[in-house]
């Protein structure tokens, strides 16, 4: 789920590359402001106190035993529903092998991606998981747009690297092989996220070289973007390139959705913490080094086909 231009940095800044359940999790999703990874259950009491990391967490994340963690439940397969409506995907397990480090539960809610720094701010959640880029205007709470601030910002563990990738319905590419094959035409995106941010950038140079903007429509989730692009609404979609790259594989068995061009500049996910809670921000950086380093996390990303995003280390704000 950022910004930057089409050094999008992929995964952009990008956050860069399920499924009856791409196609199904529209449906499941539904909103659920309180759904959980695991089997759903809220988390309640103490944590483990025998668990490796448990004595770098807080005392409050200690005495609650939960880490309540904002995520847009549809972002497959970063994060998304099944079809028994049970929340799984690259983040949910990355976050269940840092629990078993940390001795507490990642307690997943569901949240649109745009509202989920303001979450943070709110103390709604303790952290966000959502597919977010780490990007410097995020770190200082600056609008990637008009670049005046609007908030104090965040701090990240970075721990996948992604870009961004433009795809099409199959077989009708309209022509477009790279963001520059975009004037004039309809692209579909996710609101709030890099794809929209190099979308408004990209429409900016088109105007100037006399070729008619893009035309962006945005959507409060990947999903929506995705079905107005599958109804012929659209010419074509953004998203990060493990989302686009699941959409291809997995929508309509395979026969909806092509990649077109290249992906375009990577850069990381992070997990977004306030900017006060620096010692679980550094609880979980170390979780994030200790699976790395047992293997726990090349198996996760291994199961989702997402190891080209894999990185040696966390890293704290690496963004840029």
């Amino acid at each position: 789920m950022s910004a930057s231009t089409i050094r999008r940095t992929a995964a952009a800044k990008s956050r860069i590359a399920a499924v009856g359940a791409i196609a199904v999790a529209g449906a499941l999703l539904l909103t659920a402001c309180g759904d959980q990874t695991g089997d759903d259950k809220k988390g309640g009491g103490k944590g483990d106190s025998s668990a490796p990391l448990y004595d770098k967490l807080p005392k409050s994340i200690q005495d609650k035993g939960v880490i309540k963690v904002g995520s847009d439940i549809a972002y497959a397969p970063v994060e998304f529903k099944d079809k028994d409506g049970k929340t799984t995907g690259i983040d949910p397990d990355l976050a269940a092998a840092l629990g078993k480090e940390l001795g507490v539960e990642f307690q997943f809610e569901n949240g649109k991606f745009a509202d989920l720094i303001a979450g943070i701010r709110s103390k709604r959640y303790d952290v966000a998981m959502s597919a977010m880029t780490d990007t410097k205007d995020r770190q200082n709470g600056v609008d990637s747009e008009t670049k005046k601030k609007v908030g104090e910002g965040v701090d990240f563990v970075d721990y996948f690297t992604a870009g961004v990738e433009i795809y099409t319905k199959k077989g009708d590419d309209k022509g477009i092989k790279g963001w520059s094959d975009l004037c004039g035409k309809k692209l579909v995106v996710q609101t709030a996220t890099v794809s929209q941010d190099l979308a408004k950038a990209e429409s900016k140079k088109c105007e100037a070289a006399g070729k008619g903007k893009i035309a962006i429509q945005d959507f409060a989730t990947d999903q929506d973007a995705q079905t107005r692009l599958r109804a012929g609404g659209a010419d074509a979609g953004s998203s990060d390139s493990p989302v686009a790259a699941y959409a291809v594989k997995t929508s309509g068995g395979g026969n909806d959705f092509q990649i077109v061009g290249q992906t375009v500049e990577a850069a990381p996910y992070g997990m977004a913490f306030s900017k006060e809670n620096t010692e679980l921000r550094d609880a979980v950086k170390a979780a994030f080094d200790a699976i790395i380093k047992s293997g726990e996390y090349k198996k996760v990303l291994t199961k989702w086909g997402s190891e080209a995003g894999a990185l040696t280390e966390a890293k704290v704000n690496g963004g840029s």
